[in-house]
């Protein structure tokens, strides 16, 4: 543990750097272990700032030579900065230091990657660079000069020179340090070009190394896609004359939107049909242009302190978002966020890790790059959206982006130019991003004389530190159904603003079935006592799609809850229903299998501990088991038709019918394989042309506990292919049964492709195991101890993967003895290790405070 307690930074604190940055100019002499980075920069006094002592951030630098105003200086150094009396006025200050990239394996400031350099400095990376004032609210234009003997030597903005060995860059829009890249190393290029709306031809490429030139076209396609898309949607033109995009193997993040140059990790721009499933394509569009759409909603509106990082992160994933529904399938979209909502943000909500979107308070602000920051932080942006209409919506767009253009921002700015543009307070809306927690929403009908009346009562349990939660804005869209299942209430929007609030409708001639929160309209949990007949109502009638799939789920839910809790077999009502889906050939295939995709264990978890159940990891496998093999039962005289019908032949394509297809026929195959033994999975393994295909089915197989050759032969065919490779290690714990789970991921840290410095190989097998539910909290506590120990040996090389890996943990608390007590005595080991970094020490900390 480490000898003191890191300190506590405050929201209500914040004060603004005493001084301007008006230009910063950079020289770096590339070297793997002594690369010198020369600073000069112009510094002047800022008078909306009070009087405070010149201090620049700093870690891990060799302070060679400091001056200002070209004389030699003498300041004062410790662990995490210089400070040195500054003269009166404007003054330059100028440092050369030393840094070793290829050492630096946390991979944050300057680094090496396989022989690249490249950088990540967000959130505080760039004071491993040089000194400076590292806060994003200092926003200055930036001159970069790289030396070095690397053929490509990339940095933001707009090349301005270069020559034999040297490369210069200059970004004309001001930046705050975050948004620094730099990358030099021996990269090869794949070109293309976009027009903007007036004209402006813009240079792209994807830098990549030699031999994965073949993998860019569809991540250059969603690059332009997206640079189309944001003119047409939000009128935002790109501003520079070249974008750069570079692919980097060891990245701790899913990429990074650097102005005019974002670095992404190889996942997530890399791809051919051969080695990237469907799911890899959809993800690569939806990251490109998420870093893309940064370009305004990030970049050009940087936020005020990092306590706003939902200001940035929240709108861009609505953004993204948005792009993807337009991209594919708006309702598929909706339902796969809403999944991803629940099963990592909830749970957060749910748990020790529950902070605001905006949180109050932070140690070291890494730890809350969290699913509550941009998956919820997005959510909210969709409640307003739906609250002040479409029209109003954009219009609030367009005076933030010319209000703040240039600004570093606040929540506070962003909701007053909604209030502006529709004269209405968000006062009360401003609670979505103060209070954590989820919020519960508890309704009440009541049907007489032809008035229905609903009756909403909202409350949200206490979270560290916020007992008492004031009543939020809360959007829910609602219709209701007739007994034939027309519509006799097209979807109108209800603004529950109180703790409690009635709603009426009247002239109705039979007590309606309502569709209530249709499109997940708020990121609530909703209570109503209803029965399996409604449920199955709805999956049959319902036009909104996500209730239509909501409704399924319910069934299934109710189900699994009732075999856990009481043994009792698969209630036939969801059988039958699920059947009648998958059997409907006139549904989109991609809905078809979301309906029969199962529920997250984890999910099923957390509703047995939120209705007083001490959920048994064991007893929630073995049900769903159990569901999965009576619902493959159900099917069986249709599944071999049902295969057959989705099986794509011809060329394979990454777009949404094609995926949609795939995806039921996976569900199919999984199914199937339960029935005949793998002849099927065995077949399809070995005549695949595309990884969506070829892995569908050795993950059919794993579940079944067989497939063994198959697992040889995947690694034979790509162990050349380090991507591929990753899905390989993930794979076979993901899908490996509850007793074996350690033992296939311990076995897997032995093989000689396992490189614990590489987070995408270290996430493959460790974050595979946590997602193994029943696995990783198995009775006998291998799981939590196998995870702890590597992530005490992690810790030393990379404490940001380190930390947000012990996320593992936060839901320990809700199991009882021996999973609880395990668990905790592995946290409490973890916080013992001598020299534990602060980011890890932190999220320790908070799990073991539950």
């Amino acid at each position: 543990m480490t000898q003191s307690s890191p300190e506590t930074i405050y929201l209500k604190d914040y004060t603004p750097f005493g001084w301007i940055v008006e230009n910063v100019h950079l020289t770096f002499r590339l070297h793997p272990t002594e690369t010198r980075v020369i600073s000069r920069i112009t510094f002047a006094p800022n008078p909306d700032a009070p009087m405070q002592n010149f201090f620049l951030n700093g870690e891990n630098l060799k302070l060679v030579s400091a001056m200002i105003n070209g004389q030699p200086c003498a300041p004062d150094l410790s662990a995490e900065g210089l400070s040195v009396e500054a003269p009166a006025g404007r003054f330059v200050f100028e440092a050369e230091v030393e840094i070793s990239p290829e050492t630096n394996t946390a991979l944050e400031g300057l680094y090496m990657s396989n022989g690249m350099y490249c950088t990540q400095c967000e959130a505080e990376g760039f004071r491993k660079i040089t000194f400076y004032p590292d806060r994003p609210d200092v926003m200055s234009t930036f001159t970069v000069r790289v030396e070095g003997s690397e053929p490509v030597l990339l940095s933001n903005g707009n090349k301005s020179s270069n020559g034999d060995g040297f490369a210069e860059w200059h970004d004309p829009w001001p930046k705050p340090a975050y948004l620094f890249a730099l990358v030099a190393g021996d990269l090869v290029n794949h070109p293309d070009s976009f027009t903007t709306r007036s004209g402006k031809d813009i240079e792209l490429n994807i830098w990549v190394r030699k031999g994965d030139e073949g993998k860019c076209a569809f991540g250059m396609q969603a690059l332009k896609a997206s640079m189309l898309w944001d003119e047409k949607v939000y009128g935002r033109e790109y501003d520079l004359d070249i974008f750069n995009i570079v692919a980097v193997d060891d990245f701790n993040m899913g990429a990074m939107e650097n102005k005019g140059l974002n670095i992404f990790n190889s996942s997530c721009v890399l791809a051919s049909p051969e080695t990237s499933t469907d799911d890899n394509f959809e993800r690569i569009e939806a990251i490109i242009a998420h870093e893309y759409f940064h370009n305004w909603t990030g970049n050009r509106i940087t936020c005020r302190d990092w306590f706003q990082l939902c200001l940035k992160e929240g709108l861009t994933v609505y953004r993204d978002s948005q792009f993807t529904a337009d991209m594919r399938s708006a309702p598929v979209k909706r339902i796969h966020d809403v999944i991803d909502l629940r099963g990592r943000q909830f749970r957060e909500d749910g748990g020790p890790l529950a902070h605001p979107v905006r949180p109050d308070s932070f140690v070291e602000i890494n730890n809350f790059y969290t699913a509550t920051v941009y998956e919820k932080g997005a959510e909210i942006i969709g409640m307003l959206k739906r609250l002040v209409g479409d029209q109003d919506y954009y219009k609030a767009l367009d005076l933030y982006f010319t209000r703040h253009d240039g600004d570093a921002a606040t929540i506070e700015d962003w909701l007053k130019v909604f209030e502006d543009v529709t004269g209405r307070s968000l006062k009360r809306f401003k609670r979505w991003y103060t209070s954590a927690g989820t919020p519960r929403l508890k309704v009440k009908e009541k049907f007489k004389n032809g008035r229905y009346t609903l009756t909403f009562k909202q409350e949200t349990p206490p979270t560290p530190g916020q007992k008492q939660k004031k009543p939020r804005v809360i959007p829910i869209a609602l219709g209701l159904l007739g007994p034939n299942g027309d519509e006799v209430q097209p979807t109108t929007v209800l603004e529950v603003t109180k703790r409690q609030q009635k709603f009426s409708f009247d002239g109705l001639t039979s007590k309606p079935i309502p569709s209530i929160l249709r499109d997940f309209s708020a990121p609530v949990i909703l209570e109503r006592e209803t029965s399996n007949t409604e449920r199955a109502f709805l999956l049959a009638h319902d036009t909104d799609p996500f209730n239509k799939w909501e409704a399924g789920q319910a069934l299934r839910r109710a189900s699994l809850i009732a075999s856990i809790t009481t043994g009792s077999a698969p209630d036939s009502a969801f059988l039958d229903a699920a059947a009648r889906v998958a059997r409907d050939d006139s549904l989109e295939p991609a809905f078809r299998a979301l309906v029969l995709q199962s529920v997250g264990q984890d999910d099923l978890a957390q509703e047995l501990h939120s209705i007083g159940n001490t959920p048994d990891p064991q007893a929630i496998y073995d049900a769903s088991e159990t569901m999965a093999q009576s619902l493959a039962h159900h099917l069986a005289d249709s599944l071999p038709r049902l295969y057959a019908d989705s099986t794509l032949s011809g060329p394979y394509t990454p777009d949404a019918e094609g995926a949609g297809k795939r995806a039921f026929n996976a569900r199919i195959l999984s199914m199937i394989t339960r029935m005949d033994g793998g002849t099927r999975a065995r077949a399809q393994f070995s005549a695949a042309d595309n990884m969506t295909q070829q892995l569908a089915a050795l993950n059919a197989l794993l579940a079944q506990d067989t497939g063994s050759q198959e697992t040889l032969a995947f690694f034979e065919q790509w162990k050349g292919d380090r991507l591929v490779m990753d899905k390989w290690f993930s794979t076979q714990v993901a899908f490996a049964a509850p007793e074996k789970a350690a033992l296939v991921a311990q076995s897997l840290t032995t093989h000689p492709l396992f490189d614990m410095k590489n987070p995408n190989r270290f996430r493959a097998v460790f974050g595979a195991l946590a997602m193994n539910h029943a696995g990783f909290h198995h009775a006998s506590g291998k799981g939590y101890a196998l995870l702890a120990d590597w992530l005490i040996k992690l810790d030393a090389i990379n404490p940001q993967t380190t930390a947000r890996m012990c996320a593992a943990y936060q839901t320990y608390a809700r199991y009882d003895a021996p999973h609880s007590t395990l668990a905790k005595a592995q946290l409490e080991r973890i916080l013992a290790t001598k020299g534990l970094s602060r980011d890890t020490e932190e999220m320790v900390t908070r799990i073991l405070k539950d």
